[in-house]
């Protein structure tokens, strides 16, 4: 992987915009709803697998340094302790698979677009919900269990991140072809 200019810029940029759209927040159960999975799966779409990845591994160092960029105006290293950060984690590996799948179609269609989106968002839950469990009940010390989590922890969400995954899946079809002719991999 060669590091342009264009491509720190672009890394960047999509760290920055996964940041604002951590305050674009509902406060709902243990997690709030915000614009994150979108910019999430389109810095996968639009970057590739390891310039995604290292958008949202930016994304997540900012936080931990300190800068106010996760959910709800939050940073620092304590955060590791949110029920939240489980999701985090979990763009990460979701910006990384969603590009590897689509990174070397030149036009995917949208089937296999909105298909990939849906798998990164069940990898984000796969990361995050257990994370999420484990800090409530583990660290925490709330009486919890997995299946009473699903609810206000993933059930609750699905509806906006499948609408979410379509918005991206839209965004990131149009500018795929736009994207490989700037030589962005």
């Amino acid at each position: 992987m060669k590091l342009t200019p264009l491509n720190m810029i672009l890394t960047g940029l999509f760290a920055a915009m996964t940041s604002i759209g951590a305050f674009i927040s509902i406060p709902v159960g243990p997690a709030p709803i915000t614009m994150q999975l979108l910019f999430t799966l389109l810095s996968g779409m639009l970057l590739g697998a390891r310039l995604g990845a290292l958008s949202q591994i930016l994304y997540t160092f900012m936080g931990l340094i300190g800068l106010p960029v996760f959910a709800g105006g939050t940073g620092g290293f304590s955060y590791i302790f949110a029920p939240s950060f489980g999701y985090v984690l979990g763009f990460i590996v979701a910006a990384f698979v969603v590009g590897k799948i689509l990174e070397n179609n030149e036009k995917p269609t949208l089937i296999k677009a909105f298909l990939t989106c849906i798998l990164g968002v069940t990898l984000i839950y796969a990361v995050g919900y257990p994370y999420l469990y484990l800090v409530l009940a583990k660290i925490n010390g709330a009486p919890v269990t997995l299946a009473g989590l699903l609810k206000p922890a993933v059930l609750i969400f699905l509806p906006g991140d499948l609408l979410k995954s379509l918005i991206a899946t839209m965004i990131g079809v149009k500018l795929m072809p736009i994207k490989r002719t700037s030589s962005v991999r």
